[in-house]
């Protein structure tokens, strides 16, 4: 069934969406001081740094599984929640490839653009680098805005995906950008922004000082929620006629009817992130190939469970799903 029942339940106490999306970030700690970095240069003159963590370095390629993970807005391969994902993997003898989004691995990248929802083109740089490598099976893994951008690249892939892409595993979604943002900017979720502003005015600092005939960091105060700062920057630098054209063009919920390949979308009720609108339950139902979860609780990017080993539910899921696919 496309609609499936969600297992999780969230610790006593612990329920609250936004207890969810903020304790992670306060208290889990991964070890990943066993990334190995390599970096991908772009056929743009860029670069995309890439994170990984093998199982074994002298098996072959292409008998082995591999997961290539995606992060979320501001993010990066070393997230607790991406690390998680590496361990859960490398436990089941999966190899792990976590990836950065230009800028977000410590170094600004060198082009005028950098990351945004719609960056298909930079993901599919990454698994074609894995496929030349002599991986045959692939499975992607993404998380709120790494989400939406592997449920876009499946859907504009559609019936011509690759066929060492077995599935697609994807966390607290803003399937729908414009509702999303609209949520984000409500007075409940200003810590959120001020946040993720915050954290961005860094890069458009930066930009300024490379590229000061195309981009300009003056009166950045003025920028208080994503319409602003998609409508000043996203778009205009990566091609869009504003940010209503770029978050229309780069929300997955459009392109999930063309999916065909096992994927997994799962979002939380209590999401504070997500509307309506970023539950796509009709999507999921006319779509055999697109699963549907809606937990009642797990907030954003949370899921949180307690253990000795910092463990949560979410990468226990993927390691589930991909499990699954494994045997189809």
């Amino acid at each position: 069934m496309p609609v499936i029942d969600s297992q999780y339940q969230p610790p006593f106490l612990l329920a609250n969406g936004y207890v969810q999306s903020i304790l992670p970030t306060l208290t889990r700690r991964i070890d990943c001081s066993h990334f190995r970095r390599e970096r991908l240069t772009t056929d743009d003159g860029d670069f995309l740094d890439l994170d990984w963590s093998r199982c074994d370095l002298s098996g072959d390629p292409a008998v082995r599984t591999l997961l290539i993970i995606s992060h979320g807005l501001e993010g990066h391969s070393r997230r607790p929640y991406v690390a998680g994902v590496v361990r859960e993997a490398n436990a089941q003898g999966w190899d792990a490839l976590a990836w950065n989004f230009r800028s977000c691995s410590g170094e600004m990248n060198k082009t005028l653009r950098f990351y945004h929802s719609g960056a298909t083109d930079d993901l599919e740089r990454v698994i074609s680098h894995a496929h030349q490598l002599g991986y045959q099976a692939i499975h992607l893994v993404g998380f709120s805005m790494g989400g939406n951008l592997s449920l876009l690249y499946a859907g504009r892939k559609g019936r011509d995906i690759p066929p060492h892409i077995k599935s697609v595993c994807a966390f607290s979604v803003p399937c729908d950008l414009s509702a999303s943002a609209s949520q984000l900017a409500e007075r409940r979720n200003k810590i959120f922004m001020w946040r993720f502003l915050k954290d961005l005015k860094c890069k458009v600092e930066a930009k300024a000082i490379d590229f000061p005939e195309e981009i300009s960091a003056e009166d950045y105060h003025e920028v208080t929620t994503f319409q602003h700062f998609d409508d000043r920057y996203t778009a205009p630098i990566h091609g869009f006629e504003n940010a209503a054209d770029y978050w229309a063009k780069s929300s997955c919920k459009p392109v999930l009817k063309e999916i065909r390949v096992p994927s997994l979308l799962i979002n939380a009720e209590n999401d504070p992130f997500l509307p309506k609108e970023c539950f796509p339950y009709q999507e999921a139902r006319n779509n055999p190939y697109l699963l549907l979860e809606v937990p009642k609780s797990g907030g954003h990017v949370g899921f949180i469970e307690l253990n000795k080993r910092q463990g949560y539910w979410m990468e226990r899921r993927v390691v589930e799903f991909v499990t699954q696919s494994l045997t189809v």
